[in-house]
């Protein structure tokens, strides 16, 4: 038998006996200087922690759209010509005990708008309904036009009041619109402002959703009840259950304790490490405060994605001074033995980590951006708790005793006895021969077949009415369907603008083509139904002539199109533009699911093609559809681009840390096979991808790619010193084999409490990343040995050195690697064996 003992690093037991200047230049400035180093992170920590105190929570509409995609800078460009066809909300008032032809029903919907009418970022202006001016009726009589607000002058809550009342909502034409079908609820609308004009600050959408909830949602009754839909209720209800997810970060962290706790069975050792990780979340919550960022609802997995993989690497630390403290070596000499060993390996996984979130930076929208930018920078800050301050605090801390036998003695027990660890060793081993391992690759090829299939019919964009990012029972998903089933027309716009020369709106050719586009997206299933100026004109015209129905169309004549036109822009004002540039095409759509906008993209693009001229231009697109619209397009092509962009980071970092090509394919492989899967779940699962679930795949790859780091870094550096696969896998996989199955489960259970979070994307993410963590560690442990197998084998395993590692035992084999004549000890014993 080849005792490979003593290549092991030497065993110190007294700290004096260490020389202290030993190591490179960096391992001698942290540990001789090692009070300074915990001083300086007290300090910052003390900093950190009172910045993040006043870290502030919220988001803003422009944030969730790709600012510089042509579609959106066409509704940016002409914002003030489409007021209200933006960012808006809408509040429904309804009677459960009667219809709005009440007395008491009206006052408390006049108590509503005038609450709402006063609050902070609403567009005053453009706000309507029933009590609002603006909102107006108008009749053709014998004497010509007339008309007036809807709530009479006069209205007193008398029978002839409410008479007239009714009379004006039927001339005004505003069921299914401001008024429910049933007439049981009538609706407000209220345009919002991106900016406050009182603060000059992007619009605080918690602050406005607490307004609502407190000036609005209090007026309810037995007999009033209010529905309350909108961007801005859907980030205010994100926020609201940002607190709440707070329990769930709670519960992430005592999972992860008690598998750290039941891996490591040392309590003081795992406090502390639990302790570093929460310390790196605390930091980076404090920087954002100072950078003057927020932290955004739709990047609260940051902090939890912070803690888990720094709870990961500070285990792999406790873990390489729990094994020399085993074998008799002091505590302080044990931290720097584990910090030249782990330092570079360690470095170059949290690059790849930073790397993997930074590519994120490539989508278009400054919302995954700011989580690229906020995730990169957490990762960055545990290069200093997890590789710096972890092996200082366990240098004066340590392991017990106790916990570091068990650890050399479960080891040994592993390695000995026939426990279904060891056989579960036994058969990874065996996966570097060749019939397991092609056995092992035709399993991984048949998965990645049956994923690409069912991954194929992925969609993007929402799947789901309502809103995705919440609970199908969530109340705001509750009033989103009752406002669907008791209005004719849907809050899912999609909005086409008609761009001509000043003063061209009038055109005939003009409102002609936008009639026929409009008679087009009619014909599209999910369209309810679509409305232009254009269908204004041709009622006014209508109304011209006393009523008669063979009027209704858009007059030839130049004087008699512009009074109807003047006229429809005198009742409504928000589809008219002041400058007569831009002419709106609205299409109702029925929902907003993915399939359902695609059809409407498509059908208008094809009829601009065909329709366009030099002074006449149709552009995409306004609406909340119109823009969700092209946030899916982008999302799908970043989708792709991100594909690349981030397997090429991985695969140039890995070839630089590997200096192997064949290497690279065998790192890179399961993690391809993980994405693929991870496609084929969200079809199963019916998860479209979208803006919050399209990190997923940065943080799996970025994450993910850390087991092959590890894993191959030992099983390489050991067939350069003459090993066989066989041996050098056996040898990776007991110095980092278990570690790599506790960061697994560490990670995983970092994100299986989001499952029972109230926010409905997040626990899309808890089961994807679960998923994608679970999977990574698989594939790493079982295709890494059967891969190598085909790419990695050297001369060593085709010569006699194979009978001589039969028998070899590798205590450590990472001391083997470091030791300056680790090598020719190791030829000249492998050769005299022979």
């Amino acid at each position: 038998m080849v005792d490979l003992k003593a290549l092991q690093m030497p065993v110190i037991a007294d700290p004096a006996d260490f020389d202290k200047n030993s190591g490179n230049w960096l391992e001698r400035l942290v540990f001789n200087h090692r009070i300074s180093v915990i001083l300086f992170c007290g300090l910052l920590t003390l900093f950190f922690g009172w910045s993040a105190l006043k870290l502030p929570v919220n988001t803003s509409f422009e944030k969730m759209i790709p600012q510089s995609h042509p579609y959106i800078q066409n509704y940016l460009e002409h914002r003030d010509a489409l007021r209200g066809m933006g960012n808006a909300t809408r509040i429904v008032v309804e009677n459960t005990q009667g219809d709005i032809f009440d007395k008491d029903y009206l006052l408390a919907l006049q108590k509503v708008n005038d609450a709402v009418y006063l609050m902070s970022g609403v567009d005053q202006g453009w706000m309507r309904s029933l009590w609002t001016s603006s909102l107006r009726w108008t009749e053709v009589t014998e004497e010509g036009y007339r008309g007036g607000p809807v709530i009479p002058d006069r209205w007193d809550g008398s029978p002839q009041s409410m008479d007239r009342l009714r009379e004006n909502i039927n001339r005004a034409g505003i069921v299914g619109s401001y008024v429910a079908n049933n007439l049981k609820s009538s609706m407000i609308f209220v345009p919002l402002l991106d900016i406050n004009p009182e603060t000059g600050k992007p619009l605080d959408y918690a602050q406005l959703s607490r307004q609502l909830e407190a000036q609005v949602r209090s007026l309810e009754t037995d007999t009033i009840k209010v529905h309350i839909i909108g961007f801005a209720k859907i980030v205010g209800d994100l926020i609201d259950g940002l607190y709440s997810v707070m329990a769930y970060f709670g519960f992430s962290v005592l999972i992860a304790t008690a598998l750290v706790l039941i891996y490591t069975r040392c309590l003081r050792s795992t406090l502390l490490l639990v302790f570093c990780a929460l310390l790196g979340v605390v930091w980076l919550l404090g920087l954002l405060s100072v950078l003057g960022y927020v932290l955004d609802p739709y990047s609260i997995l940051v902090p939890f994605l912070i803690f888990a993989i720094g709870l990961s690497h500070g285990a792999q630390k406790m873990n390489g001074i729990m094994q020399d403290v085993g074998r008799g070596t002091h505590k302080y000499v044990a931290a720097r033995y584990t910090f030249r060993r782990l330092f570079m390996a360690g470095l170059t996984a949290l690059l790849v980590n930073i790397v993997g979130f930074a590519v994120l930076i490539i989508i278009d929208i400054p919302v995954i951006r700011d989580m690229a930018l906020t995730t990169s920078l957490g990762v960055a800050i545990l290069i200093f708790t997890k590789l710096f301050l972890i092996p200082v605090l366990l240098s004066y801390f340590g392991v017990s005793d106790h916990a570091a036998k068990r650890s050399i003695q479960t080891s040994e027990q592993v390695e000995s006895g026939h426990s279904p660890m060891q056989r579960l060793r036994v058969g990874l081993i065996r996966l570097t021969e060749r019939r397991p391992a092609m056995f092992a690759v035709a399993g991984a090829v048949v998965l990645a077949g049956g994923g690409l299939m069912i991954g194929h019919h992925v969609q993007f964009g929402d799947l789901n009415p309502g809103a995705p990012e919440l609970r199908p029972e969530s109340r705001y998903n509750r009033d989103v369907a009752f406002v669907t089933q008791n209005y004719g027309l849907s809050t899912d716009q999609f909005v086409v603008m008609l761009k001509t020369p000043a003063n061209g709106c009038t055109e005939f050719a003009s409102l002609t083509e936008a009639d026929r586009l409009s008679a087009r997206l009619r014909e599209l299933p999910g369209v309810q139904t679509t409305f232009s100026p254009a269908d204004g004109i041709r009622l006014t015209t209508s109304g011209l002539f006393e009523g008669n129905p063979k009027w209704q169309t858009i007059p030839r004549n130049a004087s008699n199109r512009t009074q109807a036109f003047n006229m429809f822009a005198t009742d409504r004002p928000e589809l008219v533009d002041r400058f007569c540039v831009i002419t709106p095409v609205i299409a109702y759509l029925s929902d907003h699911k993915a399939a359902t906008l695609e059809r409407v993209v498509k059908e208008v693009e094809a009829y601009s093609a065909q329709y366009s001229t030099e002074s006449r231009t149709f552009l995409l697109a306004a609406g909340s559809a119109g823009i969700e619209a092209t946030t899916n397009i982008v999302v799908k092509r970043s989708f792709w681009t991100l594909h690349l962009v981030l397997y090429g980071a991985v695969a140039l970092l890995c070839f630089i840390t590997f200096r192997n090509w064949r290497a690279v394919v065998v790192a890179l492989i399961p993690l391809i096979i993980t994405s693929i899967l991870c496609e084929a779940l969200m079809v199963m699962l019916n998860i479209g991808i979208k803006v919050a679930t399209l990190p997923v795949i940065a943080v799996g790859v970025g994450v993910g790619v850390d087991y092959a780091l590890y894993l191959l870094s030992v099983q390489l550096g050991l067939q350069r010193h003459g090993m066989t696969l066989a041996r050098s896998y056996e040898g990776s996989l007991d110095f980092v084999g278990r570690i790599v199955g506790l960061v697994g489960l560490t990670m995983a259970a970092g994100v299986i409490p989001w499952i029972w979070s109230p926010i409905k994307f997040q626990a899309d993410m808890g089961i994807l990343l679960s998923f994608m963590f679970l999977w990574n560690m698989v594939g790493a442990l079982v295709l890494i040995p059967a891969l190598s197998y085909f790419l990695l084998r050297t001369p060593a395993d085709k010569v006699d050195g194979e009978k001589v590692e039969e028998s070899a035992t590798i205590d450590d084999p990472m001391a083997v690697l470091e030791s300056p004549d680790g090598a020719d000890k190791l030829a000249v014993k492998l050769r005299t064996t022979a």
